[in-house]
């Protein structure tokens, strides 16, 4: 019989680890709110982003702490059913992609530049002038 777990679970490390990143985020969340730096928008978004992140510390701590009993756990007749439905939509999904490619037909080969007649061929080129002068003067806008 196993012991029941105590306290805080299992997953101690996840749970210090989330309640950590929590403290972090919210001090540097407050110090960009209060306090008066130039980078309290930096301050603010990193706080939340740390807090955010904290988030999959408590999953991992959840999730760790889920209690399964051994009769729900699946058997290997069930996980067979799994496999063979996975299986089926493997195969389903690439005899769709077959079909579709069979009904296509064979793709047209490229023609290359040198078989082209001459009119067809067309040569664009752009260039950029550099104006020192500005756009707009004083007189230009009063005339």
């Amino acid at each position: 019989m196993n012991p029941t777990p105590r306290g805080l679970g299992r997953c101690a490390c996840a749970f210090w680890l989330a309640v950590a990143c929590d403290v972090v985020g919210v001090v540097v969340l407050l110090v960009g709110v209060f306090a008066g730096v130039f980078f309290y928008d930096f301050l603010i978004y990193a706080g939340a982003i740390v807090v955010f992140f904290s988030l999959i510390w408590w999953v991992f701590w959840y999730a760790g702490n889920v209690e399964v009993p051994p009769e729900q756990l699946l058997t290997k007749k069930d996980r067979g059913s799994i496999a063979e439905a996975v299986r089926g939509l493997s195969r389903r999904v690439s005899s769709g992609v077959r079909r579709s490619l069979r009904r296509s037909g064979p793709r047209a080969a490229p023609v290359p530049l040198t078989e082209l007649p001459a009119g067809h061929v067309h040569t664009v080129s752009a260039s950029v002038e550099y104006d020192p002068a500005p756009c707009h003067t004083s007189e230009t806008l009063t005339a």
